[in-house]
């Protein structure tokens, strides 16, 4: 197999599920980790990995989870937000958007979409925030997206409620080119997503509304966030790891704006 050929001398396993169990023994690698909480979920999955670390990937957040599966490879860190050093490309097509789209005025960034529906929110709400921003907040409003049809096809009813333009700039960036972009916002506005963690990377201010997943889990750690979930009126100051699912319609027009005015009130904001 091509993964044997490989010649791997360890694998990590951060999923611990039945695909990736197989994978990690048919690597041929020696050394083969996974946490340890398998051995109670699966005990024949278990017999496929020969170290195991105390860890719960239930009871911690993602990014503690994962540098904890490192530590028998003498990899000892801090779980800090992620930092991106961006290649010059990316920064110079960021910089002509802004030039030549944007014409430098101060901008939001609003990410409504995913490839998981679960995790929509109402398009007229979106574009009541996005018309909040450009009117209040005198924000630019730029839309940013994958090109999935599912999410297209949301980012279109997003486009049909609002009375003014917008920069849409859905399925148009790689990754690296909208952190770049994101770098230079006064404001992210997402779901759980992609950009969140990218405007995390880059010290950013942000809104963010969390419904089919835990914050507990994915929230950006260090940067500034204002993290809304279910019908809390304001943004979330305690986490914990057993939560219920939550709609996204609980979160209400009037918390995501007032958290975008807190947000932009903050002092990173300004400091682009």
């Amino acid at each position: 197999m091509e993964i044997r050929r490989g010649g791997l001398d360890c694998v990590v396993d951060l999923t611990r599920n039945d695909r990736s169990a197989w994978l990690t023994f048919l690597s041929g690698a020696q050394q083969r980790i996974v946490s340890d909480r398998l051995k109670i979920k699966s005990k024949i999955r278990a017999r496929l990995y020969n170290e195991f670390v105390d860890c719960a990937m239930k009871q911690m957040h993602t990014a503690d989870y994962y540098l904890a599966l490192l530590r028998p490879l003498g990899i000892s860190a801090a779980a800090n937000d992620p930092v991106l050093d961006l290649p010059s490309v990316a920064q110079q097509r960021a910089a002509a958007v802004i030039a030549d789209h944007i014409h430098h005025q101060p901008f939001a960034v609003f990410h409504p979409g995913s490839a998981r529906v679960e995790k929509f929110w109402e398009p007229e709400r979106w574009a009541k925030i996005i018309e909040f921003a450009a009117n209040e907040l005198a924000l630019f409003p730029v839309l940013s997206g994958g090109g999935n049809e599912v999410e297209r096809a949301h980012l279109a009813a997003v486009r049909q409620q609002l009375h003014r333009p917008v920069l849409d700039l859905s399925g148009q960036l790689d990754l690296l080119t909208l952190a770049a972009l994101l770098e230079h916002a006064r404001l992210l506005v997402t779901i759980d997503s992609a950009p969140m963690h990218l405007a995390s990377a880059m010290g950013r201010p942000q809104v963010i509304l969390f419904g089919p997943t835990n914050p507990f889990h994915w929230r950006p750690q260090k940067s500034p966030a204002a993290i809304l979930f279910g019908e809390s009126p304001e943004p979330l100051r305690h986490f914990h790891a057993r939560e219920a699912k939550r709609p996204m319609r609980q979160i209400s027009t009037a918390a995501v704006i007032d958290a975008m005015r807190l947000m932009v009130s903050a002092p990173a904001a300004s400091a682009v």
